[in-house]
């Protein structure tokens, strides 16, 4: 993780794009906080919008923003996701999911700083920075023409990887002392003592849902006490969830000192 500490807060008071790769549940988002917290667009918006999460049909008007009219339903103006993020960050989170028709119009921002919102041909200038996060292989993509190759090049300015938890289990006993403590508070009850068998099957259990899945094992062991939530046994019946959100300040990521400050506030 040093190296991510690192290229973060390198990079993270310049204007260049940022792509994110990192399986699911790794702190993709989380990142692209940082970077926009510790730049100087940190007191203007961070505007976040999942590629993958909205309806094709709607995407345009999303991102780009329609007038009154535009189409049906358009009772009045709409600003996008990209005119929001206007002086601050515009973070473009699963960007491989992103419809092929708008890459184009994507591209055309990132390399003009204008955009257009459906239905008027008035240019808008913005001042944006753009990050980007993807779990996909986009040069795969690419090869099956599901990603526009000039795009990919005008995002991955700055690559960061995020490593899944598997990759740095050191890691593991500071973030679940962290999720005892937040969830203990939350719901103002005690977890119970494990032993330290528990504690080295947790160390060593590979978490293919990486921080999201063990937010949400620790979650469901503090709130219903029972030591059951944290077995690894092949055979239990416990479904993990690891779809559903978390969340760790990003005030952590700052300082003179990235990694023992991101530790003391997660």
């Amino acid at each position: 993780m040093q190296k991510v500490y690192d290229r973060i807060k390198r990079v993270s008071n310049t204007n260049a794009t940022v792509l994110i790769h990192g399986e699911s549940g790794t702190g993709k988002e989380l990142a692209a906080r940082a970077l926009h917290k510790m730049s100087q667009r940190h007191l203007n918006n961070f505007v976040a919008i999942n590629c993958g999460a909205i309806p094709e049909n709607l995407a345009e008007a999303e991102l780009f923003g329609a007038e009154k009219g535009a189409f049906t339903g358009a009772t009045e103006r709409k600003i996008g996701k990209i005119e929001a993020a206007n002086g601050g960050t515009l973070f473009l989170d699963e960007i491989g999911e992103l419809p092929i028709l708008l890459q184009a119009k994507l591209l055309r921002f990132l390399q003009e700083n204008v955009i257009v919102r459906l239905g008027s041909n008035e240019e808008i200038q913005i001042d944006a920075r753009v990050i980007a996060a993807t779990h996909r292989d986009i040069p795969e993509l690419i090869s099956s023409n599901e990603f526009r190759e000039d795009l990919y090049y005008r995002l991955n300015v700055v690559p960061l990887t995020m490593p899944a938890l598997r990759e740095r289990k050191e890691d593991i006993p500071r973030l679940f002392e962290h999720f005892i403590q937040k969830f203990e508070t939350q719901y103002k009850s005690k977890a119970p003592q494990l032993t330290t068998e528990q504690k080295r099957a947790i160390y060593d259990y590979p978490w293919p849902g990486n921080v999201r899945e063990l937010s949400n094992r620790i979650e469901r062991f503090v709130l219903l006490g029972d030591a059951e939530e944290l077995s690894f046994n092949s055979n239990s019946t416990h479904k993990i969830d690891v779809t559903s959100g978390f969340e760790i300040p990003p005030m952590g990521w700052f300082g003179m000192s990235l990694k023992k400050t991101y530790y003391s506030n997660l």
